[in-house]
């Protein structure tokens, strides 16, 4: 169906969407984003139709290692297309709860032409967090879920499904989203939702380790390594299938903060990276469900 035009949360059209909601919309634009204007100064919402994918664009050198070589794997996430021949755009929902640093991130490679995709929406429980007015300056549309008794202008699972279908969305992002993602998200999106963590999971994981928590924990262990891993994303907290992690050391004497900033730099690089390969379909599904990134430069290679 043709994406239809959109009006903000604050001035909401109840016509729109009413395919699936009769209700307020909880949809945010901010007309004419501008790198000068703050969103704070940006108090008119207007209509805002969802652009067309923009032509493909050059893409730089990843710098994702490859060292294995892997026989018989199991299929790729593609639909057969061979990513040398050229592959198309994809759109990408990204889900923030706070200030979304890897939300930046992605959205940044995406414009210098790094990653072959484009953040096409923005969701999060929080309206005014640091993601979301990142993104209504860029003139991002964001999305609130889910519902609560607060937040009654929030979407339901099946609603966030059908907003996100409307947006053509090919791959979901979790950018330090601290909602568990419904099961009806997770079977619309089989095996295209990936979360990044701040540990070497399956350590440190699970339900209550977000944040500065996770840094605490790694510290008080003991453990001489830590650092970001990015999986992709089942009914549980942190318990989908590893898809990529990067090892940073734990100093003797390195605080909580000290390891957070390190090991966020290298968050910033890792999932720019593994979204770039996402979207370049190198995502490739071993027999044992086990999924690995095929290197760009040498296709028989996986990391």
């Amino acid at each position: 169906m043709e994406t239809q035009s959109l009006l903000s949360g604050f001035c909401a059209d109840p016509t729109i969407f009413s395919s699936f909601r009769n209700a307020k919309t909880p949809f945010l634009f901010a007309s004419s984003p501008s790198s000068s204007v703050s969103f704070s100064q940006c108090r008119k919402w207007v209509p805002y139709t969802i652009p067309p994918s923009s032509p493909q664009r050059a893409w730089s050198k990843q710098r994702l290692n490859c060292t294995n070589r892997v026989e018989n794997v199991g299929d790729s996430i593609s639909h057969g297309k061979d990513f040398e021949n050229g592959v198309r755009r994809k759109k990408l929902a990204v889900f923030v709860s706070g200030g979304g640093s890897n939300f930046r991130s992605i959205h940044e490679a995406s414009l210098r032409g790094s990653i072959l995709g484009d953040v096409v929406v923005l969701v999060t429980n929080k309206r005014g967090c640091g993601g979301a007015e990142y993104a209504k300056d860029k003139g991002i549309p964001v999305v609130l879920f889910p519902k609560s008794k607060d937040k009654p202008d929030g979407l339901s699972p099946s609603e966030l499904v059908s907003a996100l279908r409307r947006f053509e969305v090919d791959f979901i992002i979790l950018a330090g989203y601290l909602k568990l993602i419904p099961v009806e998200l997770i079977r619309a999106y089989h095996r295209s939702i990936i979360n990044i963590h701040p540990s070497l999971l399956p350590a440190f994981g699970g339900k209550g380790y977000y944040g500065m928590k996770v840094h605490k924990a790694v510290i008080a262990s003991g453990a001489r390594y830590s650092g970001p891993t990015i999986h992709f994303v089942d009914e549980h907290y942190d318990t989908g299938r590893i898809l990529a992690q990067s090892v940073v050391p734990v100093l003797a004497n390195d605080t909580a903060e000290e390891l957070a900033a390190k090991v966020l730099q290298e968050e910033h690089r890792l999932y720019v990276e593994v979204t770039a390969a996402l979207c370049e379909e190198r995502i490739i599904w071993r027999e044992d469900g086990v999924p690995l990134i095929r290197c760009k430069e040498n296709p028989s290679h996986y990391r």
